[in-house]
């Protein structure tokens, strides 16, 4: 873990490196419409994802392996004056200090971290009728010019959609986006699913399905 934070750590200490400001757009356009209560935000990096549900009323923890990206957003709460509970770990650690809770959080968000091994646990956190909201690099045969060099670290197309199908699928998409101030293209594919109740699968309402790519 020490070789990662390391990494994160001079990462957020260069200006130059560029991180939105803005929430998961999907996590902004569905927000009125998800289930209130316990949120935790996974790779939480300056704090995007969980300031903006710590102002819509969430108890966010929020979870990060960098020392200077946790002191960012830490900063940037106190600005606004909000409560988050920072916590500094390696979420894929098996035997770190921070392990995930079964059934304890009402939404789970994740972005730009590339971590398939853990969404089995990341499942088993939600409570019932909780939601997951991730997104991600996505591989692509267009000039891409954000998110990593190394496509092993990119999803494969559909990938990120077959690792939820434990879930209730609500939106999936892959879709290339530019960025507000450069311009510059990335590739992105995002999921939000819930966990169904009981032991039977449940299904989104008929308008939704139509945010489900067919295949």
């Amino acid at each position: 873990m020490t070789d990662d934070r390391d990494k994160w750590n001079e990462r957020y200490r260069d200006d130059d490196f560029d991180l939105p400001d803005e929430p998961v757009p999907e996590l902004a356009r569905r927000i009125d419409t998800l289930p209130d209560g316990r949120a935790l935000d996974v790779a939480t990096g300056s704090g995007r994802n969980a300031l903006f549900l710590a102002e819509h009323g969430y108890d966010v923890a929020a979870v990060d392996v960098s020392d200077e990206a946790l002191a960012q957003a830490r900063a940037r709460a106190e600005e606004r004056g909000l409560d988050v509970d920072w916590i500094r770990a390696d979420v894929t650690d098996p035997e770190g200090d921070f392990q995930l809770e079964s059934r304890a959080y009402d939404l789970v968000v994740m972005s730009f971290f590339y971590a398939p091994e853990l969404l089995p646990e990341l499942t088993e956190a939600l409570a019932p009728g909780g939601v997951l909201v991730y997104e991600h690099h996505l591989r692509s045969s267009d000039p891409i010019e954000v998110g990593p060099s190394d496509d092993w670290v990119r999803y494969r197309s559909n990938e990120l959609l077959r690792a939820c199908l434990d879930l209730t699928v609500l939106h999936y998409a892959e879709a290339t986006r530019h960025g507000k101030e450069d311009d510059r293209p990335s590739a992105i594919a995002t999921v939000v699913a819930r966990k169904s109740c009981g032991g039977a699968q449940s299904y989104p309402a008929e308008r939704d399905m139509r945010d489900v790519p067919r295949e």
